[in-house]
């Protein structure tokens, strides 16, 4: 395949094309593991995926087992949801500044090895109070996205940082729907082999979780890098190497992608350095720093976007397992089979969100950065209008149907998801000297957006269409007020 450069249109899946002005890919070699950017794009989003197994873990068992196996009321599991919510805001908020200060690499590793310690431990809640306790540390593996975004932000180019950063929060936003599957079928297999549901509940965290979070991070830490430069602290060296040789890569950087055998490595012509993405580099988060950037209209745009899409997915994840059961229960409809329609909602996250991330970089070539800004309207406006048709037919029918149902939430997911990819394209160009501090407060958001709308399921339970169309009214006015920004 001929080499893309940033202004082509096509993206090149297999060369390595670096852009020597600032040491960053534009193009996705992902079908190698032979090359830095290989590498660090998969561990990145593989770090992200394998959080879900511990953190989405509850949400397919609570509506039946654990319910009953720690007395549980409704107003109770709603109540942990809020909870495992709110600890992965405040860490989401926190590990931006520790990625502009000690890279996205540590910190990824670091939330990992935090988040296994109350995973191991998530079997000795035997009451809501150790119930709460337990899901709010584990909340802290809700902080890798921002590790995830950041990360492949330093190592891709802005031609296609939008859908290498939708790749990598879709990939690993898919183990939300991988969970639901192996924790269910781990479950049932464990009370096949003879353990009680009081036991097998339990076994299963110690059996999934823990092992992933801590292999994953050993192959972080050894297998992983943490910039296209090299060491976190030679980020600028990259910037510096570029400005003053524009037609050659450094001689330790081509060793680095040395005998790659089938992946061909190519230094694009040097691209004219057009915005402040293309020279951009983490800085150090101070005070005066976070106040500019805090006040800056331009970093509410994608945060408040993603309080009504990610926020959305996130109460979507964590409610539809139990409002599907509590509409369907039934001798041939259980917690199995809620658990696993549920989870397509966040396996939809291979396709759409890329997907978004896709179109965003596609635009972004013929209409720049305002392109992406109304791609993300138009999706957010989508998903508000779908997910008030779901709750007003849900809620207008006695009875209403299983197939109509799922089909109006695959829509709604692919309108929703693919915003976020759009969204997290649109990240980089906003601050990009303090991307870590921007993915978090964007990130943040879309948790505080998660809360939110676990609120309105929390306390709108009936009927139970209720909380599907006022979460869409809040999406569309949200939207369409994003046009003045």
């Amino acid at each position: 395949m001929a080499s893309s450069t940033s202004t082509g249109i096509r993206i090149n899946f297999k060369d390595v094309v670096v852009n020597p002005a600032n040491l960053k890919c534009s193009s996705l070699p992902l079908f190698s593991l032979r090359n830095q950017y290989s590498v660090n794009f998969h561990l990145s989003w593989l770090g992200f995926f394998v959080a879900f197994l511990s953190w989405f873990a509850f949400s397919p068992l609570i509506p039946d087992v654990i319910k009953k196996d720690l007395d549980l009321t409704s107003a109770q599991v709603g109540n942990s949801n809020v909870i495992s919510l709110c600890a992965t805001l405040l860490v989401r908020v926190v590990a931006g500044p520790l990625v502009d200060r000690f890279g996205p690499r540590k910190v990824m590793a670091g939330l990992l090895i935090c988040g296994a310690i109350p995973s191991g431990l998530a079997g000795t809640a035997h009451t809501a109070t150790g119930l709460y306790t337990v899901r709010f540390f584990i909340g802290i593996l809700g902080g890798t996205f921002v590790a995830c975004q950041a990360w492949t932000t330093a190592f891709f180019d802005k031609n296609v940082v939008g859908t290498a950063n939708a790749l990598a929060g879709g990939w690993g936003n898919a183990g939300g729907g991988f969970t639901f599957i192996v924790m269910i079928a781990l479950y049932n297999s464990l009370l096949s082999d003879g353990l009680t549901p009081h036991v097998a509940w339990r076994a299963a965290f110690a059996i999934v979780p823990v092992p992933f979070l801590l292999t994953v991070a050993v192959a972080i830490l050894a297998l992983g890098t943490d910039h296209p430069a090299g060491r976190w602290s030679d980020r600028h060296k990259a910037i510096a190497y570029g400005i003053q040789n524009k037609d050659t890569l450094p001689a330790s950087h081509k060793d680095k992608e040395r005998g790659s055998g089938d992946i061909h490595v190519t230094v694009s012509a040097a691209q004219a350095l057009e915005s402040e993405l293309d020279f951009a580099v983490n800085e150090p988060v101070t005070w005066a720093l976070a106040v500019k950037v805090i006040t800056r209209p331009l970093t509410w745009l994608p945060a408040l976007a993603y309080l009504t899409t990610f926020g959305y997915e996130l109460a979507i994840d964590a409610n539809l397992a139990n409002v599907l059961f509590t509409l369907y229960n039934s001798p041939t409809f259980g917690q199995t089979k809620a658990g696993y329609i549920a989870s397509i909602f966040g396996f939809l996250n291979v396709f759409t969100r890329p997907l978004g991330g896709y179109f965003g970089d596609m635009l972004y070539k013929k209409f720049g950065v305002p392109g992406k800004k109304y791609l993300l309207i138009i999706l957010g406006i989508t998903q508000g209008l779908l997910s008030i048709g779901l709750g007003l037919y849900i809620d207008s029918n006695q009875h209403p149907s299983l197939i109509i149902i799922i089909v109006l939430l695959i829509l709604a997911a692919f309108a929703c998801e693919a915003a976020n990819g759009v969204n997290f394209s649109l990240v980089p160009h906003c601050n990009p000297c303090s991307n870590g501090l921007m993915s978090g407060i964007v990130g943040g958001t879309g948790n505080f957006g998660g809360i939110m709308f676990a609120m309105i399921f929390r306390f709108q339970p009936a009927p139970l269409g209720k909380a599907f169309w006022i979460s869409g009214v809040i999406a569309v006015v949200c939207a369409i007020q994003f046009l003045w920004y």
